[in-house]
């Protein structure tokens, strides 16, 4: 027999099944590209304001906007395309701390092991490879299901585009301080390029070599640092190593061209005095055209180390 609850007696409540929270947050598509719009017109009116005000309490402001928008771009679209599952923490950890680490650590060991001379890029290149390879590890340290091509190609680019904004807003700052004050023109013109190289340089070669290093991580979480992983390492340094040395290169080349004496500080400081018309011409298409055969190169292994996987086609 059973008996109703007298009136306004209070009721239990059997809760009923719950929905399992979602694994990762749910972004709306399209997001990076209201990141990239906002970011250009903030940046864009920061630069007029400044400009027409010539307030220097604004320089902060224009200067991280600058230097973090197109990486922050990158990494917003690599995490809703490829990356959701990997968590946010992860990806911020990447980006903030794994892009801190690498730029003090390359500071670091440029600043006690290298020396101007021809052979300083290839150092730079081996350099600021370990360093962001080792900020990767030390922020996967403690998240052994993180492995595999597809979580090396993201994260290692967040932790390479955290490399890079870091690394442009030292150069904006370096940029917009002379000896006669302050040099906005030259602060812009700093930002746009890098922003425009952004995508081609530090974000591309930590992803390939971030993939080929999970890809053989071991399922307990160590590392192995097997022939593979180190050829890319090698590999990775070289692409960073022409990349930095491609003005130097061009003045080698316009001087075997048009015969003149090549001398090795040039090379090392990148740039011809008293340059003729055709050298300039020659060296613009030699400099450019050789920046544009080394991101050519770094797309290409990224997009051979994509199609191995096949998770990078499956993604939520």
């Amino acid at each position: 027999m059973t008996y109703s609850p007298p009136p306004g007696a209070p009721r239990g409540r059997i809760p009923g099944p719950q929905q399992p929270p979602p694994t990762y947050p749910q972004i709306r598509t399209g997001l990076w590209k209201h990141c990239l719009g906002g970011g250009l017109a903030l940046w864009a009116l920061t630069a007029l304001v400044t400009y027409a005000t010539r307030n220097t309490t604004l320089l902060p402001t224009l200067i991280l906007l600058g230097s973090f928008l197109v990486p922050v771009t990158f990494v917003l679209w690599a995490y809703e395309r490829h990356g959701r599952d990997l968590g946010v923490s992860v990806i911020l950890g990447c980006f903030l701390t794994g892009g801190t680490l690498g730029v003090l650590g390359a500071s670091v060991m440029e600043y006690y092991l290298l020396h101007p001379s021809l052979g300083m890029f290839v150092g730079v290149g081996l350099i600021e490879e370990a360093a962001k390879l080792g900020a990767l590890m030390f922020v996967l340290r403690r998240q052994p299901r993180l492995h595999g091509i597809r979580a090396g190609l993201v994260l290692g680019a967040t932790v390479g585009f955290g490399f890079a904004a870091l690394e442009s807003a030292g150069y904006a700052f370096n940029a917009a301080v002379s000896t006669k004050g302050i040099d906005l023109r030259a602060l812009l013109e700093t930002e746009i390029l890098r922003g425009v190289l952004a995508p081609f340089g530090h974000g591309l070669w930590t992803a390939v070599a971030g993939a080929v290093l999970l890809s053989y991580r071991q399922l307990n979480g160590r590392f192995r640092f097997t022939g593979s992983v180190v050829g890319t390492y090698l590999g990775v340094s070289v692409l960073h190593a022409l990349w930095d040395s491609t003005h130097g290169i061009a003045i080698w080349l316009v001087a075997r061209l048009s015969g003149a004496g090549l001398d090795r500080h040039l090379f090392a400081q990148g740039y011809i005095p008293r340059p003729t018309g055709q050298q300039e011409h020659l060296f613009t298409m030699f400099s450019v055209g050789g920046m544009a055969l080394v991101a050519l190169l770094g797309i290409g292994w990224v997009r051979s180390l994509a199609r191995r996987d096949p998770s990078w086609r499956n993604t939520p």
